[in-house]
This record gives C-alpha cells, structure tokens and sequence, in this order.
C-alpha cells in the first residue's frame, strides 16, 4: 500500500513539475520497492537512515541490476528524500552520504548524413499515405531533434505561414522554440492533409492525426514506421528509432560546428551535464579521422634526421 508520505511526493512531481504518467508510475515503482525493502527490516520508508539505504542499494547490485537501472532507482530515493526535508517531514536527508553506481560510458547511436537522405527518400516511397506520413516524421525528428512524444503531440496550426520556429511542450510541460527547414514544413503539411482525409473534424486538431484513442500517431506506431522505412532503406531496423534521429540531430550539428548550450537549447535538456554526452561522439570521430589520415597514425612516414 502507498505511504501517505509517498502520495504527497508523487502529487508534488504531478502539479509542480508536470511529470508525465509514466514518469509518476516509475517513481511509484521504484519507491514502492525500496518501501517493501524497508518495511522488512521494521522501518518506514519516510525513516530510513544511510545504512539502510546502502543495504537496499547493495542488494540491488546483488540481484545483477543494472549500473542505469540503480541510478535511476537512487535518483527516485533521493528526490523522496529531499522532499521530505523540504516539508520538514525530517530534519535531514540521508542521501546526501551516498554515492551513485558508477556508469559506463555511452556514446549515442547516430546515422551518417548520407543515411539519414536514404531513410528519407525511402519514406517517401512507402505505398499510400504511409509514405506521406512517414516521410514528413523522419524530416521533423532530424531537423529538429523533437523527441517522438513532441513529435507526435503536434498540434495541427504548429506549422505557421512564415514562421520557421515552432513551439514544442517538452518534459515538464515545458515549452521551447525549435526551427524547420522549409523541406520538411512542405512534407508534414501534405501528411497532415493525407492523414486527415476522412477522418472528420477530430483530425483537425494534430498535425498527425490518426484513429487512435488519443487522436493522433502514438508513440508505437511511428517507431513501427520508422522500422518499415529503414528496411526499403537498406538499413538495419535496430539502428533506425525517433531517439536515433534526435541523436543523429545532435550529432551531426556538433560535428558541423554547433555550441553546447545551443545544442542544450535545441534538444529542451535542463542540464548542460545532459548535452555533453555528444562530445563524447565528437571525440570519437576526430580521433579516428586522426588514425585513418594522419602520416604518423600508421608509421608511415620517414623521421627527419636526427641533430642531436
């Protein structure tokens, strides 16, 4: 059963910082874990001390978890925590000792330039107006680095007569300006008007509007579209997703001499530490672009004489 406590955090997430429903169910997961942890060792989840914090950390490590899946896990704890310090629920907050799971380093996956124009061109080409759809998604995810669930949430008047900003409602309800290329403005105003053909005046309020229950193109359908555009493509269907795109979007624009904080602006992260993950992409590439061309990479290049 949820804690009264665990309720008032999770109210907190909803009607402060706009936490979306699967945000709050993963919260409540996780604390609904670490409470059934606590309550064994006879102690409430709202009066746990370092000590045991650490056990239940331990255990999770124990049980093969995940270094990400831990992290996330602590992250949900530690936000309890500070909450019940900032109510005045208790007078301090244990996680303050604790340490989080050391992560390994990622890089983002990311299509080449030359990829992503045959993912386009191969949307296009899907029969009926599933080319139309598909094509307009791809262009939108790439250009401007939308997340699928922005992307899918498009109102139907988001593209405006000479305007080349939208307005996207990111994480958090949170809105930001992000730029489209004339192409894909072309692209996704003929899928609005394919998709929206006979489907009534339901249909007028997305951009994408499909028959599903939330009136436009869920989440799930677009990546199955994606999927079907990276096989005419030639492509490997794993490789090819909405966050693929984004990663692609990012990456591409840093390699082509784009700012983090532009970057940071663009992709709506709240924390700069988020953004500079494609540096780590940038680094990767120059140093192989350093092994493939440089005359020493390979030793083949003659010393200089020696004057010493």
């Amino acid at each position: 059963m949820t804690s009264r406590h665990v309720e008032a955090f999770l109210e907190m997430l909803a009607a402060e910082r706009g936490a979306a429903r699967n945000t709050l169910a993963a919260y409540g997961a996780d604390l609904s874990d670490f409470a059934a942890f606590a309550a064994a060792q006879g102690v409430a989840a709202h009066a746990a001390d370092a000590g045991l914090l650490r056990d239940w950390l331990a255990g999770l490590a124990a049980a093969g978890f995940a270094a990400r899946t831990q992290a996330r896990r602590l992250s949900a704890i530690r936000q309890f925590h500070r909450f019940l310090a900032a109510e005045g629920i208790r007078p301090d907050d244990p996680t303050e000792l604790l340490d989080s799971p050391r992560l390994p380093a990622s890089l983002p996956r990311a299509l080449t330039e030359e990829e992503v124009e045959r993912l386009i061109a191969a949307a296009a080409g899907l029969p009926g107006k599933r080319g139309a759809v598909a094509a307009a998604a791809v262009e939108l995810l790439y250009c401007s680095g939308l997340r699928a669930s922005e992307l899918v949430a498009l109102p139907a008047g988001a593209l405006r007569p000479g305007e080349e900003l939208i307005a996207v409602r990111g994480k958090g309800g949170k809105e930001r300006l992000v730029p489209v290329s004339a192409r894909a403005r072309a692209l996704a105003l003929a899928a609005r008007d394919a998709a929206a053909e006979g489907k009534g005046a339901r249909a007028a309020r997305w951009l994408f509007p499909s028959r599903a229950a939330a009136g436009h193109l869920t989440r799930q359908s677009l990546a199955l579209l994606l999927k079907e555009a990276a096989l005419a493509a030639g492509l490997d269907p794993a490789r090819v997703s909405p966050h693929v795109l984004r990663h692609s979007f990012a990456s591409h624009l840093l390699a082509r001499g784009a700012d983090l904080r532009s970057l940071q602006v663009l992709l709506g992260h709240a924390d700069i530490a988020t953004t500079q993950i494609y540096t780590k992409v940038l680094e990767a590439r120059l140093k192989a672009l350093v092994e493939a061309h440089h005359p020493l990479a390979t030793g083949g290049v003659a010393r200089g004489p020696d004057f010493g």
